[in-house]
């Protein structure tokens, strides 16, 4: 992981300036861009491993920003920055594409985590890709950990880094209910601490795009989630 390249767009220089030392401090590289269109050039000039992209931005927000890049289907990962009281611009953001997301003010650390935890899941090393097990089948779904692709019947579904990474732990352990808070640990490999309104909408688009598998999502209310065919 180190030396990869992580953009940060952000219009607040303190803030790029911390989360650079902090970043730089892990073995990264890192480059910035302060508006959504400059942001936008950066991305394809740079092809950055990871995007950090905030909300608020001028010119061009962080939402049509990343709406623009998943039209595009780049599947760079991106965290989203908001502002703590703004829930709904991280809903938003998490089904525009969004891989995970921070609030506003938030620790440096918890982005560098959160940052190596979607590192991880995107681009296994060799020995990561061994961790991840064999390929897994269920019904008609069929999923492929060192390949990084699932397909309905003959079908390829594409999918995002964590949505992978969640039905990836669904798959393993079919018929098991997970509560937000395992699917958060397993899948993710942070500590959320309790935010587990992301779990709920990657399962919504995990679904949304498992529609024609026999294979199902569940919701166990009061519980979870488990995998049925």
């Amino acid at each position: 992981m180190s030396g990869e390249l992580i953009l940060i767009i952000e219009d607040e220089a303190n803030i790029i300036q911390l989360d650079r030392l902090y970043l730089e401090r892990e073995g990264f590289a890192v480059e910035s861009a302060a508006d959504g269109q400059a942001g936008l050039q950066a991305v394809d000039r740079l092809r950055p491993a990871l995007v950090v992209l905030d909300v608020m931005l001028p010119v061009m927000d962080g939402l049509a920003v990343c709406q623009s890049l998943r039209a595009a289907q780049n599947p760079v990962p991106i965290i989203l920055a908001t502002a703590r009281d703004e829930e709904v611009d991280r809903i938003l953001g998490l089904e525009l594409g969004a891989d995970d997301y921070v609030t506003k003010p938030y620790n440096p650390r918890e982005l560098v985590a959160r940052g190596q935890a979607v590192l991880r899941r995107a681009r296994p090393s060799g020995e990561d890709s061994q961790a991840l097990g064999a390929a897994l089948q269920c019904g008609d779904l069929s999923l492929n950990p060192e390949r990084r692709e699932v397909y309905v019947g003959n079908e390829l579904v594409p999918l995002r880094t964590q949505e992978f990474a969640v039905l990836q732990v669904l798959m393993a352990h079919p018929g098991i209910v997970f509560d937000r808070e395992r699917l958060l640990k397993l899948a993710w490999g942070f500590d959320f601490y309790g935010q587990t309104r992301t779990v709920d909408m990657h399962i919504a688009q995990l679904r949304k795009k498992l529609t024609g598998s026999r294979v199902k999502i569940e919701t166990v209310p009061g519980v979870g989630y488990k995998l049925v065919s």
